[in-house]
């Protein structure tokens, strides 16, 4: 039992690790470019939720997606508005 839990916890933090470093990657590889990339595409709400449903499809993973999402608003590339297109305070 103890095992098992261990295991789990072990591939979290693989996946967690996994999704961070990607992140990281892509932030260097693309600089300043891709803040102004992600702020066009998730401009309007829909244009964000059609963003975040390509990305998802295309990486096959939701739990990518979001600790992508999440940190690109921790580095400052999205706003959290932006990050959820149907939050109260998204600008249409």
């Amino acid at each position: 039992m103890t095992l098992m839990i261990l295991k789990m916890i072990g591939c979290l933090a693989l996946l967690m690790f996994g999704m961070k470093t990607m992140s990281e990657g892509l932030q260097k590889l693309t600089g300043g470019h891709l803040r102004a990339v992600l702020g066009t595409m998730t401009k309007h709400r829909i244009g964000g939720l059609l963003t975040g449903t390509f990305v998802t499809a295309s990486v096959q993973s939701s739990t990518a997606t979001t600790v992508l999402t999440v940190s690109f608003v921790n580095a400052g590339l999205l706003t959290l508005s932006q990050a959820s297109p149907y939050s109260g305070s998204s600008s249409t």
